[in-house]
């Protein structure tokens, strides 16, 4: 058997899919190449987390099985500890919650309550109110719930981790999550000093600092051709800078000079995102987004190359304070070289 590899991870069906059913193979796959987790990006359309993860809890055994990310303010929150609950029972206890606050526009677009700091902190202490079998009586800015109960209890609490990137955020997830996910394209310079914050805000909050794992999302391009390397780093990456309110944390975290972004804005990509326009039309608009970054950002955020060297700059991430890498752009058939360098490296 495979020996596992517990700090690294990867997503199932990256971006925009067309179908589930290609994320449970590919789950599969992680779980034989020696991955410790799985994780699903939400998509209501084609990936709602739930359902994703419970169809893989039943095609693995072992493999840790993680939302990355989902929202608190999607979902009632019986019916988010009850999600929760029912994949730790489908998995073995294999499951672990990864939500995010995602931007207010796209909130009020859907008619969804904006997500604040004191929101998501209450409301991560209401889910596991509720998996504890406490009675919750609660109003304030996560809603109004009069009384709240889970009569079955799960066998375990399900750990919650917050995807961060400002200074306000991370501290948010030192002081009241289990863990913290990082942003993509942050350098491990800019892993450390974000570290840093999460782990003096959990030492300010009475907690042990160490309790709180530090995920870094890392985007990767082991071995592959140019023509993968472009669709795993670069239109990946102009998904992320096209937005000013997801790039400027980025910017600031890795000490970039803003001014290379205002090219990247200009594109009007962000706008496109959000309409139903034809793949063609979003490609060429992506295409011209991505050729504008700054070829510095994706050399110092991304680790592209021969495996050996992406397992070593992977390295540098975990030295930096990272006890988790989540692999994002490259799905679990194209990493068993990476996986295996890895491996290696770690052993010497």
């Amino acid at each position: 058997m495979t020996s596992v590899v517990k700090e690294l991870g990867c997503y199932v069906l990256p971006g925009k899919a067309s179908s589930p059913i290609a994320g449970i193979q590919q789950a599969i796959e992680a779980e034989r190449i020696g991955l410790g987790s799985v994780w699903a990006s939400e998509r209501w359309e084609t990936k709602e987390s739930g359902a994703l993860l419970g169809a893989i809890a039943q095609a693995t055994t072992h493999i840790r099985l993680v939302t990355g990310t989902t929202h608190f303010n999607t979902r009632h929150p019986m019916v988010l500890a009850g999600m929760a609950a029912t994949l730790q029972g489908l998995s073995g206890g294999r499951f672990e919650m990864g939500v995010a606050r995602s931007v207010v526009d796209r909130w009020k677009k859907i008619g969804a309550p904006p997500q604040t700091n004191q929101s998501m902190a209450d409301m991560a202490g209401i889910l596991k109110q509720l998996w504890a079998g406490e009675t919750v009586s609660y109003s304030g800015p996560a809603g109004n719930f009069p009384e709240m109960l889970f009569v079955d209890l799960p066998d375990k609490s399900t750990p919650i981790h917050l995807a961060a990137v400002g200074p306000k955020t991370l501290a948010l997830a030192g002081a009241h999550f289990d863990g913290v996910i990082l942003h993509p394209f942050l350098t491990p310079h800019g892993v450390a000093r974000s570290a840093d914050i999460v782990r003096q805000a959990a030492e300010q909050a009475g907690r042990d600092p160490a309790s709180v794992r530090i995920i870094a999302a890392v985007v990767v391009a082991p071995d592959l051709t140019p023509e993968e390397t472009r669709a795993a780093v670069y239109a990946r990456a102009a998904t992320y800078f096209v937005h000013k309110e997801m790039a400027m944390p980025i910017l600031r975290a890795n000490e970039w000079d803003p001014a290379q972004l205002e090219p990247i804005l200009a594109t009007g990509l962000e706008e496109l995102e959000m309409q139903q326009v034809s793949v063609e039309v979003l490609r060429a608009k992506m295409a011209e987004a991505s050729a504008l970054i700054p070829r510095a950002w994706l050399d110092e955020g991304a680790a592209m190359g021969a495996a050996a060297t992406v397992a070593a700059r992977l390295r540098e991430y975990r030295a930096a304070g990272a006890d988790e890498i989540l692999l994002h752009g490259a799905t679990a058939d194209k990493l068993e070289g990476l996986v295996s360098a890895y491996r290696t490296l770690a052993a010497g």
